[in-house]
This record gives C-alpha cells, sequence and structure tokens, in this order.
C-alpha cells in the first residue's frame, strides 16, 4: 500500500520570482511585460514590482513550475527564483514606512487546501 503524502507546513512551499530585466527600448519594455503576465497567469501573485510569490503542493510542483518559467524566460535581464517552506513563510518580517507590519495572509491560492 502507498503512503499517501500528508500536507504539511514542512512540505508545502512557496516559489519566489525576483527580477531584474532591462526596459530601456521599447522591445525590452515588452519582454518585461510579456515575463509578468507570464508569471501571474501561472498563477502567481505580485509581492513587489519586481518579486511574485505562488504557493505550490512540494517539490514535484516546483519543478513543474520551474520548468515554465526556464521556458518562458526574457532574452536579457537577472532572474532568481527561492523557494520556502510555509513554515518559514510564516516567519517573514515585513516593513513599511518604518513600521513593522502585521504578518500577511496567505494569499488566496492557499484556501484551496
Amino acid at each position: 500500500m502507498a503512503k499517501t503524502p500528508y500536507l504539511s507546513g514542512y512540505r508545502l512551499m512557496w516559489i519566489f520570482v525576483m527580477f531584474d530585466l532591462p526596459v530601456g527600448t521599447k522591445k525590452e519594455m515588452r519582454e518585461a511585460t510579456k515575463f509578468r503576465q507570464f508569471l501571474l497567469d501561472q498563477g502567481f501573485e505580485m509581492s513587489q514590482f519586481s518579486v511574485y510569490a505562488r504557493f505550490c503542493n512540494g517539490k514535484d510542483s516546483f519543478d513543474s513550475h520551474l520548468a515554465r518559467i526556464e521556458r518562458n524566460l526574457p532574452e536579457k535581464g537577472d532572474i532568481h527564483v527561492l523557494t520556502f517552506t510555509d513554515r518559514q513563510y510564516e516567519g517573514i518580517v515585513r516593513f513599511s514606512s518604518q513600521r513593522r507590519q502585521k504578518p500577511r495572509k496567505n494569499p488566496d491560492q492557499l484556501a484551496l487546501f
């Protein structure tokens, strides 16, 4: 009998995509916009202008998302993809205008679970 993987804050993951894309020409601006739109279409939510986050349910799901990101990279620019467990995500401390903010509620994607 195969084991059923259980949902745990240590198995569930967050994917963060951070990028710095050139926008000096109209073509570069279109490429940057196309990449942002791709991330939104893939279920990512904008955390900051060049930082997008998405919830996923484990390493296999992360690997699938990473492969799609890699197939849709713009020609130029720097892109970093990070992962955090759900437990690590809960510990992120956020400041705005030099004031500590309340922890963010998990995006709507988490409501599926």
